[in-house]
């Protein structure tokens, strides 16, 4: 099926003509390795978010790998990822983390800075991977701030609220129930600067439907057109591509425009924008020159 030695088209471009991943066309020489069994479910999921550990096991059989359910489910767990199909729960949470109430049903959003949301998502590179956190303004579909880490610890999250509160303060942060927003350090910075804090129900992306979109636009148009070689190259692809989102990239829900403008209320024309996102995005609020725009922070490596 794969023409390995076709000059003419890459494997990578073989691999998307048949249907197949691009992980599976290599596993052959990486049996032992879980990171390619990984990136393999990184794009099913990014695809299919609501599929589980089931769906995704049968999958990746499609795709060439014949691996366990219960495997399947303990390289979710190291991702950090889960279906978005609401579920029991299976877990009980830290005692010392307390859950907030998920405070968004039926608001609508009206201007920026009043609702930010925050998540993370896995970031392959070769041989290994990364976790990207990044912080939205749901209003502007700006990314206030982002951060990578080599591990799921609560530090990289709490360095991009850190950035993000250095720019503006939101009315509300809202975050799913992972342990690194239910954490103590994270919730408290949130508590000590006025913000309301929200959290969604266990397994429940569309209540934070604004940053799962960003996952998507940034796998497809950035993290799975290149292969990261190491940790400073996906660095500083993401932090170029984070800036080409924010900067450059039109938003046709936007009415075409760019985060930014919407963000820093430059130039946008209300009656461009589509109808059927009226519940979530309303005329703006006009804001005077004390909201000048921000030069572009790096990108933080913990």
């Amino acid at each position: 099926m794969i023409e390995r030695d076709n000059k003419f088209i890459s494997i990578s471009r073989q691999a998307e003509l048949l249907g197949i991943s691009r992980s599976s066309v290599y596993y052959h020489s990486t049996a032992n390795d879980d990171y390619v069994i990984m990136n393999s479910i990184d794009e099913i999921y990014t695809k299919t978010p609501f599929y589980g550990s089931r769906k995704i096991k049968e999958q990746l059989k499609r795709v060439g790998f014949t691996i366990s359910r219960k495997k399947v489910q303990r390289l979710m767990r190291i991702m950090g990822i889960e279906a978005i199909y609401p579920k029991k729960r299976t877990s009980i949470p830290h005692p010392d983390h307390k859950v907030y109430p998920y405070l968004l049903r039926n608001v609508k959003i009206r201007r920026v800075n009043q609702v930010w949301g925050s998540d993370i998502t896995y970031i392959r590179i070769h041989k290994g991977w990364l976790y990207l956190v990044a912080i939205i303004d749901w209003f502007s579909r700006y990314v206030i701030s982002w951060a990578l880490s080599k591990s799921l610890d609560v530090d990289f999250c709490l360095t991009a609220l850190d950035i993000a509160l250095s720019k503006e303060k939101p009315d509300i942060f809202n975050t799913d129930q992972g342990s690194q927003f239910t954490s103590m350090e994270f919730t408290g910075l949130l508590l000590q600067n006025h913000i309301r804090i929200s959290m969604d129900g266990r397994g429940r992306a569309m209540d934070n439907i604004f940053t799962e979109r960003l996952w998507r636009t940034v796998k497809y148009e950035e993290v799975y057109l290149h292969d990261y070689k190491n940790v400073m190259e996906a660095k500083k692809r993401i932090n170029s591509y984070m800036d080409f989102y924010n900067n450059e990239r039109l938003h046709q829900a936007l009415g075409y425009a760019t985060p930014s403008e919407i963000y820093y209320n430059k130039t946008y024309n209300v009656s461009n924008v589509r109808k059927k996102e009226s519940n979530f995005l309303l005329m703006p609020i006009a804001y005077g020159s004390e909201h000048q725009q921000n030069k572009n922070v790096n990108l933080k490596i913990q």
